[in-house]
């Protein structure tokens, strides 16, 4: 199937926007006129169409959202890293202890926004895992309206910054259509970036609204931008109307991977890690205990499998952990310290006292991504834990740069989720699910600093919410009309501490890995990726007993067992959690541009989305670029994908053109036309990358379809989806080759590139 991509676009563009534009404003319906209208001005009685307002004195709402923390990070939970900010609002306000997430990222947001369970919303994964059933095809219905919409609707005025990753990737594109990113979900500003799970902290790849923001050029944190952003918004909107409330969404990149952040963060835990992860998990746990944010009687569980004792490493491996964790702790004070800056202003401008703030301390337990022995670099998937260790050792000093990818041990993962087992991802385990909350509203708090034990899931925060500020969730948004939301208020708690439990029940499930919950009871099954779902294992715990799932009843208590199992069931076909997937079938990344052989792109095109992109499903292709080239000193960028951490550039340099295919891992292969220059005026220029079945591949240069260049791959990126995306005439944010420096903008005119694809034998991921 061949398509004009740039006609296409622009349709595209046109029908997107057309679309978009209801989506994002406030329903304002034509209201009945009541005045009365006379020949002249002087003989008609005006009237004007009122304005939604908030109840007067109505509170400001601020929702900040980490990623992945555990449970024993924090020091306003236990943990050994320092978090003022975090602190002074459970301190102000309440820490509750038995609140729940889904056990990763975007499940755990679009339950948020909506008040609805993940698969409902039809965010039972991610958008790149998207399938067509109603609980992972990534489309968040518009029956199911987000916080923002609903505020909206309310008289307030919403703003969302930092992370989203709950768009479809087909949508993540410059045509749109663009009602699913945040501006069409109901957020009047957004500043930050739509795709992926994480950013590059020291490079961002940022969005205005539906806007590709250029490149500024400075070295400024993607902490301090949205700290930044956020009180612009905030000064902005009381500039215009003082007594308009605000719904402030803020969902930071930290603690997700990569762990970057300045030395002068990260050295301020020299050496407090040195003790290890077994020291840590000790000290924490009896921290916990006497902050009262889990029982008096509760005790360490062991060490999760595969996890080493701290005593058994050598002293180069401590010193490289140590260093792993001193800049994620680092990371991790840093983002409290611009949240901090947020809060400050609310409370210098007089707002503060009058907002209701929930912080919900992570998206998911802590990470698992980071091997047992940490990465500095993404050094790919082939590369033994041996050869990895090596590797870290070797660049210790980058740990934390604008020049690494880190992502801390397992054994760290492990410590800063004491007190539970397992880890993100384990929707079957505490570990991977049970999360702190903080509850600051000093107007409708009356117990500073409380301790409050109900079971709670993100669902809960948006009636809690809207109870707390008195508005409704309209039963018609937008035109559409609404699905009940599934959450729970727990505004009953807020002044009793001893109120009895309202969210009584509640399942979960990812990637196969599932568990419920029922009155105390919780059964789950930790599923094992390639075997077959009736084989895994169940477990049975009492959580009123055994908060922290140490001791399995499932032999003694099988009743209890098959009744639970029995609940998941009825609970998954309530909320579109069948079919269960492992991902051991694959997952064709469902982008825009996967059905099509042809695309055609023109100068002046906004950056596309990596993983959304054309290259995001493996395929051989060629590039070909229609160019003029004036003179011999004509050189830039034709085409990049990505930077430093992989991708390829098509560009011209000293008279000669290059491709580098930068496969993810360090590796970089160069080739270059051979000894002739470059035919000057019009010119095709173009790179053929083949790959073979075997994994490696080959790179062939023409210009004017006489070969000029070749060079062999001996691996190739698989699916490598990158901080960076696709960019014409210019490499962005960071080089993807040593020879120049970004943004080696092309010199010449670029008329058109085509890229050309063979059809995908296996294009899934």
């Amino acid at each position: 199937m061949k398509s004009n991509f740039h006609r296409k676009s622009f349709a595209g563009l046109l029908f997107s926007a057309l679309l978009a534009a209801p989506a994002s404003a406030q329903h304002t319906p034509i209201q009945p006129y009541k005045g009365k209208i006379g020949k002249t001005l002087a003989e008609t009685s005006q009237s004007w169409a009122e304005r939604k307002k908030a109840p007067a004195g109505a509170p400001n709402v601020v929702w900040i959202l980490l990623d992945d923390v555990g449970y024993g990070a924090i020091s306003t939970f236990g943990g050994l890293i320092n978090t003022p900010t975090l602190d002074s609002l459970a301190n102000n306000g309440l820490r509750y202890t038995n609140f729940h997430t889904t056990a990763i990222c975007a499940p755990t947001r679009a339950a948020l926004l909506t008040g609805r369970n993940s698969h409902s919303a039809h965010m039972g994964l991610f958008p790149e895992t998207a399938i067509g059933t109603p609980g992972y095809d990534s489309q968040m219905p518009f029956e199911k309206a987000t916080a923002a919409e609903i505020l909206k609707e309310n008289g307030y005025n919403t703003f969302a910054l930092g992370k989203w990753h709950i768009t479809p990737l087909a949508d993540l594109t410059p045509a749109g259509p663009f009602n699913r990113w945040p501006t069409g979900r109901g957020f009047e500003q957004f500043y930050g970036f739509p795709s992926r799970g994480s950013i590059d902290q020291w490079h961002p790849e940022l969005w205005e609204g539906i806007h590709r923001q250029k490149d500024d050029g400075t070295s400024k944190h993607f902490n301090e931008r949205i700290a930044d952003r956020a009180i612009e918004y905030v000064s902005g909107q009381k500039a215009g109307d003082s007594d308009k409330p605000f719904f402030l969404y803020i969902a930071t990149g930290a603690g997700h991977a990569p762990h970057q952040v300045a030395r002068e963060w990260s050295d301020k835990y020299k050496g407090k890690f040195d003790g290890g992860w077994d020291e840590y998990r000790e000290k924490v746990i009896a921290n916990q205990i006497k902050l009262g944010v889990i029982p008096k009687d509760a005790k360490l569980p062991p060490r999760n499998p595969g996890v080493k004792e701290w005593a058994s490493l050598s002293a180069d491996e401590k010193k490289l952990y140590a260093r792993f964790m001193e800049t994620y702790a680092g990371f991790m004070e840093y983002t409290d310290h611009e949240l901090g800056r947020v809060i400050r202003h609310l409370k210098e401008s007089g707002q503060l006292e009058n907002t209701v703030v929930f912080v919900s301390v992570g998206d998911n337990g802590a990470s698992k991504e980071g091997t047992f022995v940490g990465t500095v670099n993404n050094y790919g998937t082939a590369i033994s834990e041996e050869e990895r260790l090596k590797k870290n050792m070797e660049n210790i000093d980058l740990i934390g740069s604008e020049f690494s990818k880190v992502n801390y041990p397992l054994g760290w993962a492990a410590a800063t989720n004491v007190p539970f087992r397992q880890w993100k991802q384990d929707a079957n385990a505490e570990g991977g699910t049970h999360n702190p909350l903080i509850v600051f509203y000093p107007k409708g708090i009356k117990e500073k600093g409380g301790i409050r034990n109900q079971y709670g899931h993100v669902i809960d925060i948006l009636p809690t919410t809207l109870e707390l500020i008195g508005a409704k969730a309209p039963e018609i948004v937008n035109g559409y009309k609404q699905d009940p939301i599934e959450g729970t208020s727990l505004a009953y708690s807020l002044n009793d501490a001893a109120a009895k439990d309202r969210h009584t029940q509640q399942y979960y499930e990812i990637h196969g890995s599932r568990a419920i919950y029922k009155d105390g009871w919780k059964a789950g099954a930790l599923h094992v990726k390639g075997q077959p779902f009736d084989q895994d294992k169940w477990q049975l715990y009492n959580l009123k007993a055994d908060f922290n799932e140490i001791t399995d009843l499932a032999e003694q208590q099988p009743a209890k067992l098959r009744e639970l199992r029995a609940l998941f069931d009825s609970e998954a076909n309530k909320y579109n959690v069948f079919p269960l997937k492992d991902g051991t079938q694959g997952y064709t990344l469902q982008t825009a541009f996967k059905d099509l052989n042809r695309i055609v792109l023109h100068p002046g095109q906004s950056t596309i989305v990596d993983v959304a992109g054309p290259f995001a499903n493996k395929r051989s292709f060629s590039i070909v670029a229609d160019v003029d080239l004036p003179g011999v000193e004509t050189e830039g960028v034709l085409l990049s994908r990505g930077g430093f951490e992989g991708g390829l550039s098509f560009f011209v340099q000293n008279r000669k053109l290059n491709f580098v295919y930068g496969v993810g891992d360090g590796t970089k292969y160069v080739v270059a036309s051979e000894n002739a220059t470059l035919p000057g005026g019009r010119v095709q220029l173009r790179a053929d990358v083949h790959y073979n079945e075997q994994g490696t591949g080959q790179i062939t240069l023409f210009a004017n379809n006489s070969k000029i260049g070749e060079s062999k791959l001996e691996k190739t990126t698989g699916n490598v989806y990158l901080h960076e995306g696709v960019n014409l005439g210019f490499d962005d944010l960071t080089a993807v080759a040593d020879s120049y420096k970004v943004p080696f903008a092309f010199t010449g005119k670029i008329h058109q590139v085509t890229i050309d694809f063979q059809p995908a034998q296996q294009s899934q991921r």
